[in-house]
């Protein structure tokens, strides 16, 4: 951790976010709901900053999740405006479904164990029952059937997107699955949080709890694309070697390919 921290542009990362973290925590003990609003949409530029700075590949996928996951986080601020509101649930919606898309194609094939495959209907079964009775309770609180609909096509996204990380995770059983499993499953009770405090009980510390898994969220999700691209570097690395076989494989070649890609 203290090499990590050598590094000047990890030191300002993790300065970056400690001040947005702590207005956070301020703006939502305080109530502040300008400041609240407003510090939200930065975490995906700071995070995104501090991705490009040592990794050029960036697939279409994750820029679609980072571009709609902006744009949500940036138009809700204006949740007095109704249609811009609407708008911001669709940018979410369309997030999800980038992430679900993105992680859909780690899947090569399905093999799960019964006793786990088991485990994990019953886990689903009772997360729908919860998000059913969710349903049953915001209905009555949003007139609008629009909102509504939208609080079922996300929950349903992120309850497919669980499912499939899940999947991955049983049939790969590594650390990059583990991950992608815990940010999809920091998005889902992250959104399930913003209903609650919203449109059912407020409480600070259920906005507090959203913001918090938020981040969460997207720290797990960047830490998957940057082990994803290191496993990249490597295969690149390793595919260059191959074609210079005649060569005495040199550390010091390798390293000039990395820092290349």
């Amino acid at each position: 951790m203290n090499e990590w921290l050598k590094i000047s542009y990890n030191r300002i990362f993790v300065c970056v976010l400690f001040v947005l973290i702590v207005a956070n925590v301020v703006a939502t003990i305080s109530e502040n709901e300008i400041l609240l609003k407003i510090t939200k949409p930065l975490f995906v530029p700071v995070f995104l900053m501090y991705y490009l700075i040592k990794n050029k590949h960036i697939g279409t996928a994750f820029v679609a999740f980072l571009l709609t996951s902006f744009l949500g986080d940036f138009s809700s601020i204006f949740i007095s405006d109704g249609n811009l509101h609407k708008l911001s649930n669709l940018f979410y919606f369309i997030s999800y479904l980038s992430l679900l898309i993105l992680i859909s194609t780690k899947i090569k094939k399905i093999t799960i164990d019964k006793v786990i495959g088991l485990y994990f209907v019953l886990v689903v079964s009772i997360n729908s029952y919860f998000l059913y009775e969710l349903f049953g309770i915001l209905r009555i609180q949003i007139p609008d059937q629009v909102e509504l609909g939208f609080f079922v096509a996300k929950s349903l996204a992120l309850l497919l997107l669980a499912f499939t990380s899940f999947v991955v995770y049983l049939n790969s059983d590594s650390k990059p699955s583990i991950i992608f499993l815990m940010a999809a499953i920091c998005f889902g009770f992250a959104d399930i949080l913003y209903y609650v405090s919203n449109y059912y009980i407020y409480s600070w510390s259920f906005v507090m709890l959203d913001r918090v898994l938020h981040v969460f969220g997207l720290f797990f999700l960047f830490n998957y694309m940057i082990g994803f691209n290191r496993k990249l570097k490597k295969d690149i690395v390793e595919a260059r070697l191959q074609t210079t076989s005649s060569q005495t494989r040199d550390p010091f070649l390798e390293k000039s390919y990395l820092d290349h890609y």
